[in-house]
């Protein structure tokens, strides 16, 4: 049979029309294939000005807040840290599961020795399934006053939200500002045993806002039209303090919290814990004017002192009458915000959080724990003088968990410690329960307000599934703690107020769609029931996200052992490593 005339001519169409196709296949191949970022961090001391005084203040590459780093998921990064500042340092990528890669992970004398004043270190990770919104700080000392900044993981290219596309994306750091070095503020109060001093402001993106003294002129503007929908990053990045946020006259939608996606809800205040991030959608659905963003402390402590000021940044619409003039003149609308122990509005906040999708949490258990969690007080030991005993009726502040106040060697890391074998670092024999059952949440006899030091930890084996009732204690004054475990997220199946009840508080449990988090809020007086299956190898840290808690020693380590093979093996430590 002859070939029709045209049989060349569209077989040579064909062909080019699918070399065409197979080009742009290839780009689109490769425009999904995930990419390495390399950064490099300069620690240094810059001058910064802040409510009208100039101190020199511990930055990275002179930025405070510190550079955003935008990722997509699958990506790798890679960023050489030098230390050019006169205190020791470490970087912690929070949040970031740092599969295999524990070296990586930043806490000092935990996952590696600091990085020494003129020495430099380069951690590398991936990113494994992850989406949303991070962060970076330093895990040494207070360093995290000043050295933090967004970690912003974008979906996979050519993958895209499962929300509405938002027209543009803010992201909002909330810090905490001293009128001193932070350094010297928690040196004064580890000499003296008091607590220390509360911060002079609250930052959003590293400026007060216009409630403060020489603040005005820097106040930060968060640019909105009329009918667009975009996405705001909120970050508690303050060292001590959970922060309520709201917007005036704006609905905030909650499409995200910790880099995992959450079902959708609407509400007109946020509250963050140190080390939470939140997502939220805004529409420009209000009359074109500015308004308010602000944000003031959530303090659960009865009687504890804390900085009672409010933040602010401006949210503008560039369509606003004062636009064509000097919008600086415009005073924005305040909205109004919870009162400062305003517990009922927290609960109900975190009470709404719930996963997209029915997901699998552990059922099975193979460890069951009951972690306490508070503070103490240390009697004044006698050799000491008064001055150094300045707690309440001469005592000197401590915390821990499970009655241990924990103590971080000073020679090696403890992962160095465990990985090779050397004896005399640290203990596994953090006690799976209290020492001691008592009524936590009630009249606690002052026997028990002293905990024990040590550098305890407890090993998991490797695909162990879990189950951490946290438990705040009201030792000297119950409270709302932010716990956060490296390496690992965890779903929270449950919270509650008073002393957790195993036969009745199990009936609250949530194993169809609870949150996926990396810090919970325990509730002050209350409790938390966290569950997450054991499957990165490590020596990985659990504490408490107030940075003065930590500093008291409110804080633990999880062992878990190596599986079978390379893939759940940790890596080898990097030639680089800093040496103590």
């Amino acid at each position: 049979m002859e070939a029709p005339k045209n049989f060349f001519a569209n077989s040579q169409c064909s062909f080019i029309i699918f070399g065409i196709f197979l080009l742009f296949a290839s780009s689109a191949m490769t425009l999904a294939d995930p990419i390495t970022h390399q950064h490099e961090f300069v620690i240094q001391a810059t001058p910064v000005k802040r409510l009208c005084k100039t101190q020199n203040a511990i930055t990275v590459n002179g930025q405070y807040p510190g550079p955003t780093l935008e990722v997509n998921n699958g990506d790798t990064v890679v960023v050489k840290v030098t230390n050019k500042a006169q205190y020791n340092v470490t970087i912690h990528w929070h949040g970031i599961r740092q599969m295999r890669t524990g070296w990586a992970d930043g806490p000092e004398f935990v996952t590696q020795c600091p990085i020494r004043p003129g020495g430099s270190y380069t951690y590398r990770f991936t990113i494994q399934g992850q989406e949303g919104t991070l962060w970076w700080h330093a895990h040494s000392s207070w360093l995290r006053a000043t050295v933090y900044g967004a970690l912003i993981i974008h979906p996979k290219e050519g993958a895209s939200y499962p929300f509405t596309k938002p027209k543009r994306e803010t992201a909002l750091l909330l810090g905490e500002w001293w009128n001193a070095n932070p350094i010297d503020v928690v040196r004064e109060a580890t000499r003296t045993g008091a607590a220390p001093n509360v911060s002079d402001a609250y930052t959003i993106n590293g400026q007060p806002g216009d409630l403060y003294n020489c603040s005005s002129k820097d106040t930060l503007i968060v640019p909105i039209d009329s009918g667009e929908t975009n996405l705001i990053r909120v970050i508690n990045a303050a060292l001590n303090q959970p922060l309520f946020l709201t917007i005036a006259n704006h609905k905030l939608t909650v499409v995200g919290a910790d880099a995992s996606y959450t079902k959708p809800f609407t509400t007109t205040v946020l509250m963050l814990g140190p080390g939470q991030t939140t997502d939220v959608l805004i529409n420009g659905d209000q009359a074109p004017a500015r308004y308010y963003i602000a944000a003031r402390a959530y303090a659960s402590a009865p009687n504890a002192p804390f900085d009672n000021t409010t933040t602010t940044a401006i949210l503008e619409y560039k369509s606003a009458p004062c636009a064509a003039t000097n919008c600086a003149a415009s005073k924005p609308i305040m909205p109004p915000l919870p009162a400062f122990n305003d517990t009922p509005t927290v609960t109900a906040f975190s009470n709404s959080f719930r996963s997209p999708r029915k997901v699998e949490v552990p059922t099975e258990l193979d460890e069951s724990l009951f972690f306490t969690i508070g503070l103490g007080l240390n009697k004044c030991p006698q050799h000491l003088k008064a001055r150094r005993c300045q707690g309440p009726n001469g005592t000197r502040f401590t915390a821990s968990m499970n009655n241990v106040s924990f103590a971080l060697p000073n020679n090696i890391s403890i992962l160095q410690a465990y990985q090779q074998g050397i004896p005399g670092v640290f203990t596994t024999d953090f006690p799976a329960n209290p020492p001691l059952q008592f009524d936590y949440t009630g009249n606690v006899s002052r026997s028990l307000w002293q905990p024990v030091p040590g550098t305890k930890g407890y090993k998991l084996k490797f695909g162990s599934r879990v189950q951490i009732v946290l438990q705040d204690t009201s030792i000297f004054t119950p409270e709302n703690h932010p716990i956060h475990l490296h390496g690992y997220d965890f779903y929270i199946i449950a919270e509650g107020f008073g002393n957790f009840n195993s036969k009745t508080d199990t009936s609250k449990f949530n194993l169809v769609d609870p949150p996926l988090r990396n810090t919970v809020a325990v509730p002050v007086n209350g409790w938390a029931v966290i569950r997450f299956v054991a499957d990165n190898p490590g020596a990985w840290l659990m504490h408490c996200h107030l940075d003065v808690h930590i500093t008291w020693g409110l804080a633990m380590v999880f062992f878990v052992d190596n599986g079978l093979g390379e893939l759940q093996t940790i890596q080898p430590p990097p030639l680089d490593l800093p040496l103590c």
